[in-house]
């Protein structure tokens, strides 16, 4: 444990090192080479997502880029003076990390060439969303065949061997908790401690189920996100961009599925999944309905155009997902 928790301030300090000069750099590279980008037709059609993200116009985006530096070269460092006593663990999250950070990179970049407007431009949703299926799929078949995931645990329902069929299920839990972090991504400091709340009680999971390797790396990721919430708290001088937030998103999927306690991972998750319902169903409901459930989605930011302070609205969500954090927690380990 003491070594556990040394990690997480060495991670910290690291990142505290580097974060200032990295937060100037972004701005330096928004004001050089910022330009006005074509209106997009799907920014034109949120009107009411525009002026509430109005006052985030001149943040810079990107953030995650240095998180995933700092995770991936403090968890190789340990790896090769220490080492992880199941390398095989480190290698999938290293490779989930990196591959959807690297696909949420690419509009990292077009916001330093386009001026935000409500939302970031980038690639085609069709074809991210495409690329981010086929990594999932890679990332469900290493779990299926390199670690030997087969089977699901329910509490209260008990183990199904689901065989293959493992695969598009981790895929699909991966997919879904990448995107659910990337649209809650949309208010000060909200999904950074939201992370921060889930991964304590991961650490806890994995730490009652003596599986060092995952404690380990879910510790320095704890280190990285302290110090870049003190920034992004309200007013963020700095927000997680595309890279981190579909890595940290996918990441997060992967540590749960890596516990074994798939239901506790939704529990744990559970304000990710509420946030991502609420824009489903607003989808839906303009598809099938013709109309809108509610004037503006997702949750959070409906919450902010009814007339709650931001803060008010993440500090509520970070004591809900607490909740949901301590009785995932609690319903993992009684059925350890």
């Amino acid at each position: 444990m003491a070594n556990l928790l040394g990690l997480i301030l060495l991670s910290f300090v690291v990142t505290s090192i580097f974060i200032v000069p990295f937060i100037d750099l972004l701005f330096y590279l928004k004001r050089k080479f910022e330009k006005i980008g074509p209106i997009d037709k799907e920014i034109s059609r949120l009107p009411i997502h525009n002026r509430l993200m109005k006052g985030d116009v001149n943040t810079p985006s990107g953030g995650g880029i240095l998180l995933i530096l700092i995770l991936t070269l403090l968890s190789l460092v340990y790896n090769i003076f220490v080492h992880f006593p199941d390398p095989s663990i480190l290698k999938i999250l290293l490779f989930t990390l990196v591959s959807f950070g690297a696909l949420g990179f690419i509009d990292d970049i077009r916001w330093i060439r386009l001026k935000r407007k409500g939302k970031i431009l980038g690639l085609p949703r069709q074809f991210m969303f495409i690329i981010q299926i086929i990594l999932a799929l890679i990332i469900g078949f290493l779990l299926y065949s390199t670690l030997g995931f087969n089977n699901l645990y329910i509490s209260g329902l008990g183990n199904f061997v689901v065989g293959f069929w493992y695969i598009p299920i981790a895929a699909f839990v991966i997919v879904s908790f990448a995107n659910a972090y990337n649209i809650s991504d949309g208010l000060d400091g909200l999904s950074t401690g939201l992370l921060a709340i889930c991964l304590f009680a991961l650490l806890a999971l994995a730490s009652a189920y003596l599986n060092l390797t995952l404690a380990v790396f879910v510790g320095i990721w704890l280190g990285t996100l302290f110090s870049f919430l003190y920034f992004n708290v309200y007013p963020a001088r700095i927000f997680l961009g595309d890279a981190g937030a579909f890595a940290f998103g996918a990441t997060l999927a992967v540590v749960g599925l890596l516990t074994g306690k798939i239901m506790a991972l939704a529990i744990i998750g559970g304000m990710y999944v509420f946030i991502v319902a609420s824009s489903l169903a607003q989808i839906l409901s303009k598809r099938f309905l013709h109309k809108k459930i509610l004037p503006v989605s997702p949750i959070h930011m409906y919450f902010k155009y009814v007339g709650w302070e931001e803060p008010k609205v993440v500090l509520r969500f970070w004591l809900a997902g607490a909740i949901l954090a301590i009785f995932g927690l609690w319903l993992g380990l009684i059925s350890k």
